[in-house]
């Protein structure tokens, strides 16, 4: 069914320099780093759109894969279920094969990825909360093939699990890209306790709130990024990290990250680096609280976010945007948003958030991709879940 959406990207014009009204920060009197790092105008794009609801049928959808060739979408469903869906919206029963996961609360299965060479060797990558004993588990990345008939995986291998395991069931990531040179890039969550998120700083002994780089083997690089820490670990001290994306043209890795209140992250990747978590942060705790030392600003000592929310919109997964639909949006990142429910666009200019615009949806959407044709797909979290496609509205009003 293709529809009018009954809402307009409201906003204002740039040179009004007025923010997206989000509501009271948490930390109202903060100073940030350098003046395009937060509350960047609000932008008007002109742009509206007409939505397509693929599938409306979903379980707490976590992620989808665009198929080659016409061949439709995956998606994952936290529970534990993958699904094919054909791009007129038929949805196809369980596929098999799929790693045994822990779906409680924010684990199950979460993200997918397709190999770049996928229409040659029908090879994808997968996250979940792995189970691990009675009780605990892990986030783990997987590899399996996909069969022809797009019914099951094939060749199942884990390629790397995270340490230790929790039997708290939040804060796991995750999200899995193929980086540049074919390495796998995999984010991870702190667990979520204190205790547990005092390991963010511990690289050494946990693989609690980092990036890690491996091969599609599973093997990470003899030397260590960061000195004495786990070869496979890129960067530390992040929250939960549950965006990723190779921005075009530089291979740069960009992440978004859940802050507390307040304190989301857009950061850049940059090996090595501590990120901070949990010393500083533009947020507090739930109650108020200071977190770490009680500092908002980053540097000297950790790495600055590119950017930041306060309060919260809980950001999910990003892409840069690429597709002759939206011209006037290329280069430009387009992001989830839970607890802001809504789609978010942040207008770049090189390494710089320049303006922010909202398209509310009143959904909470989980994942963010583009269609072979330059339209946006949408995943929204909730059950029953929807996939929705985006276009350019051709109506008037």
């Amino acid at each position: 069914m293709l529809r009018a959406l009954p809402f307009l990207l409201l906003a204002t014009p740039l040179a009004a320099q007025t923010p997206v009204d989000d509501g009271t920060p948490n930390l109202p009197d903060t100073v940030p780093a350098f003046p395009e790092q937060t509350n960047a105008p609000e932008v008007l794009s002109g742009v509206t759109f007409a939505e397509e609801v693929i599938v409306g049928a979903l379980a707490r959808p976590w992620a989808v894969a665009v198929l080659p060739e016409g061949a439709g979408y995956i998606v994952t469903e936290r529970g534990g279920t993958l699904r094919h869906i054909s791009r007129d919206g038929t949805m196809g029963p369980e596929i098999s094969g799929v790693p045994s996961v822990r779906a409680m609360q924010q684990g199950g299965l979460l993200d997918v990825a397709l190999s770049p060479n996928f229409a040659e060797n029908r090879e994808l990558y997968l996250t979940y909360s792995a189970r691990d004993g009675l009780a605990g588990s892990a986030t783990a990345v997987a590899r399996a093939q996909f069969s022809e008939d797009h019914t099951e995986l094939e060749d199942v291998t884990e390629l790397w699990r995270q340490t230790p395991a929790s039997v708290v069931p939040a804060h796991f990531g995750s999200r899995v890209i193929v980086a540049p040179f074919g390495s796998l890039f995999v984010t991870t969550g702190d667990r979520f306790t204190p205790e547990n998120r005092q390991l963010a700083q511990d690289p050494v002994d946990a693989s609690y709130g980092v990036t890690i780089l491996i091969d599609t083997e599973g093997e990470s690089s003899p030397v260590p990024i960061i000195e004495g820490a786990r070869p496979e670990i890129l960067t530390y001290g992040h929250r939960n990290i549950q965006g990723a994306a190779v921005q075009p043209e530089t291979n740069i890795i960009w992440t978004l990250e859940h802050g507390p209140a307040g304190g989301d992250e857009l950061n850049i990747i940059r090996p090595g680096a501590n990120y901070g978590w949990p010393q500083v942060s533009y947020g507090v705790n739930y109650n108020g609280s200071d977190v770490g030392t009680g500092e908002q600003t980053h540097a000297p000592d950790y790495e600055e976010p590119r950017y930041y929310w306060d309060p919260s919109i809980a950001p999910s997964d990003l892409i840069f945007y690429e597709g002759e639909m939206f011209p006037d949006w290329q280069g430009d990142i387009l992001l989830g948003a839970l607890a802001g429910r809504a789609l978010v666009r942040l207008d770049m200019e090189g390494d710089t958030v320049i303006g922010e615009e909202r398209v509310w949806t009143g959904e909470r959407v989980r994942d963010v991709a583009i269609d072979a044709d330059g339209a946006i797909l949408i995943v929204i979290d909730d059950d029953p879940g929807s996939l929705i496609r985006l276009t350019p509205s051709q109506d008037p009003e």
